[in-house]
């Protein structure tokens, strides 16, 4: 993938430009932004489909580029290979050289083909680490399984990334707990290196994702689009659970 462009300044920027990126505010037909988070709009996306890359996309590319250093010819297994982080995880680490396991359920696992994954684990009929594969990397964006699990289908030098914050149920800290305390703890006494991480927001990173995107090596996933005015509607479709796939837009 090569090495970050600069940070896009302002004066990159003319009226009319199309840009997508990440601003402050939600559910709202206008908003402001620094020009630090903001890059040129990929030319191969709608505004609705640009829309799911900037946070998602950044988590997934410093996911796989920087903490998971993820090179050509490693396994790489996605936990939540279907999700909006878990979808692009898998693109750019296949767009790195890797060769690339998806963990999803039944109903997902043509979309998870669709995207590049090499290999498939259907989480409803087979536990990945009760298997005899071992990865040199594992990126969870799944947030559900323990440390000690997960470390059991990773190599003996290899690397696990947590991604996020979720999971750890009935916990004070839940998931950030257990990957941004406890990780590194964890590695300090072990050959395998745990970590978890912020994802850091910045231009130079939309630009490396939009030449992917344009180089037709990472593409987003809508699970399902909605008005402006139904808000509501889509944020009781994300709470129960019922996308199966990327990422829900709110169009205006």
């Amino acid at each position: 993938m090569g090495q970050p462009q600069s940070p896009v300044r302002a004066t990159t920027f003319h009226v009319d430009d199309d840009v997508y990126g990440i601003c402050d505010g939600a559910f709202a037909e206008f908003a402001s932004a620094s020009v630090n988070k903001l890059a040129p709009k990929p030319v191969n996306l709608s505004f609705e489909e640009a829309a799911t890359v900037p946070i998602t996309g950044t988590t997934a590319l410093q996911a796989v580029r920087n903490h998971g250093k993820v090179r050509e010819g490693q396994s790489v297994l996605v936990i939540g290979a279907a999700g909006g982080v878990g979808s692009f995880a898998v693109q750019i680490a296949k767009a790195s050289g890797a060769i690339v396991t998806g963990v999803c359920n039944t109903a997902q696992m043509d979309v998870v083909r669709s995207i590049g994954a090499d290999n498939i684990v259907d989480y409803t009929r087979e536990d990945f680490a009760e298997s005899s594969v071992r990865y040199d990397v594992i990126l969870d964006t799944a947030g559900n399984r323990k440390l000690s699990v997960l470390r059991r289908a990773l190599a003996p030098s290899g690397t696990l990334v947590v991604v996020g914050g979720e999971g750890g149920k009935g916990k004070l800290l839940g998931g950030f707990g257990r990957g941004m305390l406890r990780a590194p703890i964890l590695s300090a006494f072990t050959s395998q290196t745990i970590k978890g991480f912020v994802t850091k927001e910045n231009a130079a990173d939309l630009v490396v994702l939009k030449d992917l995107i344009e180089a037709g090596k990472v593409r987003p996933l809508i699970d399902k689009a909605f008005a402006l005015a139904d808000a509501p509607e889509a944020t009781h479709y994300l709470r129960e659970g019922k996308g199966r796939k990327g990422k829900i837009v709110i169009t205006i």
